[in-house]
């Protein structure tokens, strides 16, 4: 690779920082089951514990993402023990994450459902969320929701709307300077019929009516299969209303592979409209890059590190785009010149520039060999392996 090009990797993998989730480190499924892994994490301790060792190979995840119903059951008084795990394992807490769907009285919606009591409990959900974070120093707090219906008529869509926005007004004045509520869309599961916030349009009306701090968030399995998702970045970075990432890959639905296993140049794709963005306005977006990924079949802490593995190195091709070429190739409509432009960046191997920078600033230079060859598996795996299983919930 041209010293130029490799200078251009070095420089993006030093801006480039991934969020972990901490649900990614347990035993997860589907709605069919789980297969439990002996290693995998049963404690928000032997969370923080196995983000550190990505931390620690990849240089590149000073953050773990929490879910308050499985990591701080205990509300803000839980915090404390937070804040020491973070010292412990070197990673701080990252985006905080209400749990709306998990408990039996929101079987008919969250801050959609009829009922004004269960709203009302959503809501203070959402506030005790917020002071977790604030406790926590978080900026970001990520909200999805599972609220809709499965047949016609069931549900009023426009009074739910109403109450969505109430509900998110009422979150976004808890919120402390400075922070940020993210709002995600999916178009379907668990809701068949419909679902409250089923598109990045109704994502982005939704969190520009709660406030100046809200933003949205891009799940990339969150679309239907055809969804040009890069499109809507572009048009999210033009709004000035991208908020953030969850990273996975999939094949049909909301797969929650690790990334790239199916469609890396989707992924390329989505950091070029960013890059490009960044080179025609000189400014740099506020974008929380972060994971969601349930791979149940790969053990926890390796597709963890293949999937940040592989982020840095998209976020490396990207970096690789001659924008001044391409621009000046769409202006021509020269769509043959402009199109391999785009193709001969991913088509790089950025391998060799990536494992420089690792060992440049003292990383190995292939993480997933250093953790196989860390003994770190095998001796949480026998740590482990002894205690009762949990499978009573995701994560």
């Amino acid at each position: 690779m041209p010293a130029r090009d490799a200078d251009l990797v070095h420089r993006a993998l030093d801006d480039f920082r991934i969020e972990l989730p901490s649900w990614g480190f347990a035993n997860t499924g589907t709605r069919f089951g789980k297969f439990l892994q002996p290693a995998a994490a049963a404690t928000i301790e032997e969370k923080f514990s196995d983000a550190g060792q990505v931390h620690a190979l990849t240089g590149v995840c000073p953050t773990l993402a929490l879910h308050v119903l499985w990591d701080l059951p205990e509300g803000v008084a839980g915090t404390p023990e937070i804040e020491r795990l973070s010292l412990q394992s070197g990673v701080r807490a990252g985006s905080i994450n209400p749990n709306l769907f998990q408990d039996q009285h929101y079987k008919f919606g969250s801050l959609g459902n009829p009922d004004p009591g269960i709203r009302e409990t959503a809501r203070r959900h959402v506030a005790d969320s917020i002071a977790i974070a604030c406790a926590l120093k978080s900026r970001d707090i990520s909200l999805w929701f599972a609220d809709g219906s499965n047949y016609p008529g069931t549900a009023n869509i426009r009074r739910r709307r109403d109450w969505f926005i109430e509900g998110l007004q009422a979150g976004h004045a808890a919120l402390s300077p400075g922070q940020r509520l993210l709002v995600e869309y999916k178009p379907f599961e668990p809701a068949f019929y419909h679902t409250d916030i089923a598109d990045w349009g109704m994502a982005l009306l939704l969190a520009r009516a709660a406030g100046p701090q809200a933003r949205v968030l891009v799940d990339t399995g969150h679309h239907y299969l055809s969804q040009n998702i890069e499109q809507i970045v572009a048009w999210l970075l033009a709004e000035r209303m991208l908020g953030g990432f969850h990273f996975n890959d999939r094949r049909y639905g909301d797969d929650d592979l690790t990334l790239g296993s199916i469609d890396p140049y989707q992924v390329f794709r989505i950091f070029h409209e960013i890059r490009l963005f960044e080179y025609e306005t000189g400014a740099r977006p506020d974008i929380a890059y972060m994971v969601d990924q349930s791979h149940n079949l790969k053990g926890k802490i390796e597709a963890m590190i293949q999937t940040v593995s592989m982020a840095q190195e998209l976020f490396a091709k990207a970096a690789l785009v001659d924008h001044a070429a391409l621009l000046l190739a769409q202006t021509r409509t020269d769509l043959v010149r402009a199109e391999s432009i785009l193709q001969d960046a991913f088509a790089t191997d950025v391998r060799g520039a990536v494992r420089e920078w690792r060992v440049s600033t003292g990383l190995p230079a292939d993480p997933q060999q250093a953790f196989r060859e860390s003994g770190y598996l095998e001796r949480i795996t026998a740590a482990r392996a002894s205690r009762p299983a949990g499978v009573s919930s995701y994560a």
